[in-house]
């Protein structure tokens, strides 16, 4: 039986925001509607839980997330979108009116101090607006509670926004909101759209996007609305399949993780069709890489991620396995780091955090820690890579590590990783 594939948080949170518009335009409190994903270019169906009208202009509908069959964390949990009718064009004139600052007072709309019913809630009385130029005039969009922040806004790929503060909503989701409200409103209609995820900013402390600069909840994050069940063993079938069909074109082939992996990698001069997303499947597409004859292997991603492979974890989702501080903290005591040190590294609470601290350890001892360490990280990788696919496949593969940051900068290339890159770009 196939993998049963969802839909990403930005469709969840239009659909309610559909919802609660139509509630409020013709007041009918609807159990599912209509949504146009854009990416791919399908109308899709969505359930609602709950629409209501608060007051006049003003509704609130909550939807629940549900990605298929991956191991994610938003699992069933709920997004509400606050719509308010006739409010944009009170916001859309002060650039500063998104935290409260320097415009109209009452350009927060009544809903500062509004008490949801039955709930311990307070609906936030300061929001992270999007820029206005970059977006219709006549719809606003707020993160609330339990969307993420841009704090390191070069974290963001291909966004049509970089200011830091800015809600973590990314261009997909932008998009999929305007397309669908605007559609609903009359010429001269504004509306505000505030997004919350009650359970975000908790859901966000299981996750690592602290450390791609996305702090204090989840972001709407995606360039499609499927959710592909990459986690999912059916996955792993549809994985093998198209690594197979770019083995018959190439000897050497370049695997990432996630996306951020196959936007940066085209950026290097590496060909798109030489790409293979492997979501948390390495071990196996190594193995099945082998077995169909490929030569050179490039690991490209994520050091927090990547890393788990130099500690021979080769399936890397975290709810199977994680060992990150561990793996980190044994290649720095190989080393000779003192123990204070491995300590404060131990005691770190994401890998981002620890490689943050050990630079700061080489600014204040003018050393060069963080290239022995992670040079030794990215070889470990590389051997342990060639000897996973060896011990499963009987076939010798050259296998070679580029690690980057969370700010998408290269940390380090292994030796091997630059006679691969030699031979692509």
């Amino acid at each position: 039986m196939s993998p049963r594939s969802g839909y990403t948080l930005p469709v969840f949170a239009c659909a309610a925001a559909v919802a609660a518009l139509q509630q409020i335009k013709h007041g009918r409190s609807l159990d599912r509607v209509l949504i146009d994903l854009l990416e791919p270019p399908e109308i899709v169906e969505i359930a609602i839980e709950q629409v209501a009208e608060l007051k006049p202009g003003m509704a609130l509908a909550v939807t629940r997330s549900d990605p298929g069959d991956n191991l994610d964390i938003t699992r069933n949990t709920p997004i509400w979108a606050l719509v308010e009718l006739g409010v944009g064009e009170k916001r859309a004139g002060g650039d500063k009116g998104d935290k409260g600052e320097g415009g109209d007072k009452g350009d927060k709309g009544d809903n500062t101090n509004y008490q949801l019913p039955t709930t311990n809630y307070q609906l936030p009385t300061t929001n992270y607006q999007l820029p206005t130029t970059t977006h219709p005039q006549n719809i606003i969009i707020n993160g609330g509670e339990g969307i993420g922040r841009i704090v390191n806004d070069s974290s963001i790929p291909n966004s049509e926004f970089r200011i830091p503060n800015s809600p973590a909503i990314y261009a997909y989701a932008q998009r999929l909101l305007y397309a669908n409200l605007e559609r609903s409103l009359a010429p001269g209609e504004t509306i505000q759209v505030t997004i919350i995820l009650p359970e975000g900013r908790k859901l966000a402390e299981r996750t690592s996007n602290s450390a791609f600069g996305v702090v204090d909840g989840l972001s709407l994050l995606g360039t499609t609305g499927i959710s592909q069940p990459l986690s999912a063993p059916g996955q792993l079938d549809i994985c093998r399949e198209q690594l197979q069909t770019k083995a018959r074109q190439f000897e050497s082939l370049v695997f990432c993780v996630g996306e951020n992996g196959l936007d940066l990698a085209p950026q290097l001069g590496i060909d798109r069709e030489r790409l293979v997303k492997t979501a948390n499947w390495l071990g196996s597409l190594l193995v099945e890489a082998g077995l169909q004859g490929v030569k050179e292997i490039l690991l490209f991603g994520y050091h927090g991620k990547l890393l788990k492979l130099a500690g021979g974890i080769f399936h890397t989702h975290h709810h199977l396995a994680d060992g990150r501080r561990e793996i980190l903290t044994a290649h720095c005591a190989n080393l000779g780091l003192p123990t204070n040190v491995l300590q404060a590294i131990f005691a770190c609470p994401t890998a981002e955090a620890a490689l943050k601290y050990l630079r700061e350890l080489d600014v204040r001892e003018n050393s060069d820690w963080v290239s022995r360490v992670y040079e030794t990280i990215a070889s470990e990788i590389d051997r342990r890579s060639q000897e996973y696919i060896y011990n499963h496949s009987d076939r010798q593969v050259s296998v070679g590590t580029v690690l980057f940051d969370r700010d998408r900068q290269i940390l380090v290339k292994s030796e091997t990783a630059t006679t691969i890159l030699d031979h692509l770009c």
